[in-house]
């Protein structure tokens, strides 16, 4: 089976490069990845063309700018590479008629109520949110595709990796008391591993057991023994999007589809690369 990731150099794309079997056509743009061909997802023509070259039969699309204040002040390029670009690799999925597997985000959801279900409403309050909702649409446009909404993926950054190490400094960390469903990229990886046998589509939800930021640095702390101390806070200094408050996510559905445990707080904080 020909396995095509896009964003092979993300935190998802690297556990996917080392739990996926067969011929992997790994790409990325900034990051070089070892045996990776260099692609431009803003180039919609060069995009079309490679895929169709290639012919996959599966593709797994992790690229995306996922900074989201970044995305709230370059939306032209978040607009680019979370949505238009999701619409050329279907145009080209369809001609060569492979799988698409597409990467979304709790984001997309504003907050309200937390632990959403695959068929809630979403309603982005960012613009990230936004441009990843749109990215779903045009993924789903396609018959033969399937949209992951996740949460708070870590491996070698992210939140849980900046208490950790925030913390083994002696310093205190902020954090933000609203809720999620945080999942290692390995842990995902194995589910998407999984997933690809089932051949499903439309929507559904991989993430971890929900939990506050807070929460979660408690537990980190605890765990490792560290020095100085957790603050919870309303917002974060230097935020420039609004965030939603309880983005975690309802995965009773994969829970039963899934032999993989990839939802409990401890078997994902095993995963961290420290």
């Amino acid at each position: 089976m020909r396995i095509l990731i896009t964003g092979a150099s993300g935190q998802l794309g690297l556990e996917l490069s080392s739990v996926l079997k067969g011929e992997l056509i790994k790409t990325f743009n900034t990051r070089e990845v070892q045996g990776g061909y260099r692609l431009d997802l803003e180039n919609f023509s060069q995009l079309e063309d490679f895929i169709i070259k290639k012919r996959p039969d599966v593709i797994i699309n992790t690229a995306s700018m996922t900074d989201v204040d970044k995305c709230d002040v370059e939306r032209e390029r978040a607009y680019k590479i979370n949505a238009e670009a999701v619409k050329h690799i279907v145009r080209a999925s369809r001609v060569i008629e492979a799988y698409l597997i597409h990467i979304s985000t709790d984001y997309v959801f504003d907050g309200q109520k937390g632990l959403y279900k695959e068929e809630d409403l979403p309603n982005p309050v960012n613009y990230y949110g936004l441009t990843k909702l749109l990215g779903e649409t045009y993924a789903l446009t396609y018959d033969d595709s399937l949209v992951i909404r996740t949460s708070g993926v870590f491996r070698h950054k992210g939140f849980p990796l900046y208490v950790y190490k925030t913390l083994r400094e002696g310093k205190e960390v902020n954090a933000f008391k609203g809720y999620y469903s945080p999942i290692s990229a390995r842990k995902l990886a194995e589910t998407v591993a999984e997933l690809i046998g089932f051949r499903k589509t439309g929507i559904i939800h991989i993430a971890g057991e929900r939990i506050s930021r807070f929460e979660l640095a408690i537990k980190i702390k605890e765990m490792f023994n560290l020095p100085s101390e957790v603050r919870e806070v309303d917002e974060v200094k230097g935020w420039i999007a609004k965030r939603p408050f309880d983005s975690s996510l309802d995965i009773s559905k994969s829970k039963k589809l899934l032999s993989t445990d990839f939802y409990s707080i401890e078997e994902n904080l095993k995963y961290m690369v420290i």
